[in-house]
């Protein structure tokens, strides 16, 4: 049952133990963590790998997903091809954080994903909230620094707590993959210019707090911006990343069953903001008043 799916809106959601770790060898562990502002995220541990059996005081390493996907991504290809795998056969005490907002972890102590509330925040607060809850879960249950293994946005959110001193008495070591923090440098056409409608705030989403890949309204904001005679959409997925060296058919259809998970859209906004301006920023209200009201300063 590798890459089994919940659907997370009308079945309560069984984990990613249950859904990618069925049928392997190895054990694996869900807890629930509550960040200060009330989100509760799905967390996983896989204690030990296939052979070697339980060790005392091993190594822990959390793995942080980018945007649009899930923990579930570090557990899609065979064991020998996936990292969270890898690591607990080679010794690792392997932790897999899912932020607040995708399939596992899209509850709230107060707030319903029915509600745009629930959806107002950016990478920004992954950084104040659920970055600092995942790291001092792993550390208080270890009680030893982590190794911190990050992908896309999950580097972008360490680069931002390091750059204030936050975390870094609970942090070993950062493997930073695909590394992102300036954004101005994309060239991949889709990118491009899904980031300028974003930046521009004219996006006919902005009513639409959750930026879900899969529904209806971003299918439409997809289709308009495909409609644009230089881009070339048939293989959606190239468009936005540029050329994959390393997927295949099934490959595809595999991470399609999977993700693309939610996020906010005010996120994408955030993201195309730095895009846009190429500096590493918090979110940027468009409106001096409103900056003063959220940071003290325009």
């Amino acid at each position: 049952s590798f890459g089994l799916t919940v659907d997370a809106v009308t079945a309560p959601p069984a984990g990613i133990c249950a859904a990618a770790l069925i049928g392997h060898d190895y054990k694996c562990q869900e807890f629930e963590v509550t960040t200060d502002d009330g989100y509760i995220l799905s967390v996983q541990r896989i204690p030990e790998g296939r052979v070697g059996g339980a060790v005392k005081n091993k190594q822990p390493v959390l793995l942080q997903h980018g945007v649009l996907v899930d923990g579930m991504t570090w557990l899609l290809n065979s064991p020998s091809q996936s990292l969270a795998l890898i690591l607990a056969d080679s010794g690792f005490d392997v932790w897999i954080a899912n932020t607040r907002g995708t399939r596992f972890s899209r509850r709230h102590l107060t707030l319903d994903p029915s509600n745009p509330d629930f959806w107002n925040w950016t990478w920004d607060d992954l950084v104040s909230h659920d970055l600092p809850a995942a790291i001092d879960f792993v550390f208080k249950q270890t009680g030893q620094k982590i190794d911190y293994v990050g992908h896309s946005m999950g580097t972008l959110i360490a680069l931002a707590s390091f750059s204030e001193g936050k975390q870094i008495d609970k942090v070993k070591s950062a493997a930073l993959l695909s590394p992102i923090a300036y954004l101005s440098h994309m060239t991949t056409a889709l990118g491009v210019v899904a980031a300028q409608v974003f930046a521009g705030e004219i996006t006919s989403l902005l009513g639409v707090a959750e930026f879900n890949p899969k529904g209806e309204p971003v299918a439409n904001f997809l289709k308009t911006l495909c409609a644009d005679p230089g881009l070339d959409c048939y293989d959606l997925l190239g468009s936005l990343t540029g050329k994959n060296c390393c997927l295949n058919v099934s490959t595809v259809d595999l991470f399609l069953k999977n993700e693309p998970q939610s996020t906010s859209t005010k996120n994408m906004v955030h993201l195309a903001q730095t895009v846009r301006d190429g500096v590493l920023a918090k979110y940027d209200y468009g409106n001096a008043n409103f900056n003063v009201e959220h940071y003290g300063e325009a």
